[in-house]
């Protein structure tokens, strides 16, 4: 049974959209309601559970498996977990929401250009040049939500504005401590 005041957010969109930016102006807000607040960024997990990735699909079923586990285990004991992570079908993300019952999608849209011009990381680049043949929205499926409780163009929409709606659609769904303070 999850701790009545704790829930899972996941954050989807395609790499790049702008998902860690706005988890890194939600997770304060939620912090400063007074939750224990943990992101679980789908590199940094990989690391740990598959350090040498090929982003297979056998392997990111597998993936997505284990990383919607630890979320639910960490709600499970109090603590309000978002996941920072592409998830690029939609059945990694059911299988979540399966697990945790208090669960949120939030779709970040950003057109796969826009995308490819923020990418830091290299993601396009390495696909266009042919170095990956898995990357969501490239070679790879994304399968956005079909009707997720928050949509935020990122292109249009600051971080901090999201995190405000994001707040807002959880003030309506979930016991959020602070709830009448605005």
């Amino acid at each position: 049974m999850a701790h009545s005041e704790t829930f899972a957010i996941w954050i989807t969109g395609l790499p790049a959209s702008g998902k860690s930016t706005i988890v890194a102006s939600l997770r304060p807000r939620l912090e400063a309601l007074g939750l224990r607040v943990e992101v679980l960024e789908s590199d940094a997990v990989r690391r740990v559970l598959t350090p040498a990735p090929t982003y297979s699909l056998g392997e990111r079923d597998l993936f997505y498996r284990a990383l919607a586990f630890l979320g639910s285990r960490l709600v499970m004991h109090g603590v309000t977990v978002i996941f920072d992570a592409t998830a690029n079908r939609r059945a990694y993300r059911d299988f979540a929401r399966g697990l945790i019952p208090p669960f949120m999608e939030v779709a970040v849209e950003c057109p796969l250009e826009v995308c490819q011009e923020r990418d830091r990381k290299g993601t396009y680049r390495k696909g266009l040049a042919g170095e990956s043949t898995t990357v969501p929205g490239l070679q790879d499926v994304y399968e956005p939500p079909l009707d997720p409780d928050v949509r935020i163009d990122s292109t249009r929409t600051t971080p901090e504005t999201a995190a405000d709606q994001i707040l807002a659609v959880l003030r309506k769904r979930f016991h959020v401590p602070g709830a009448n303070r605005r």
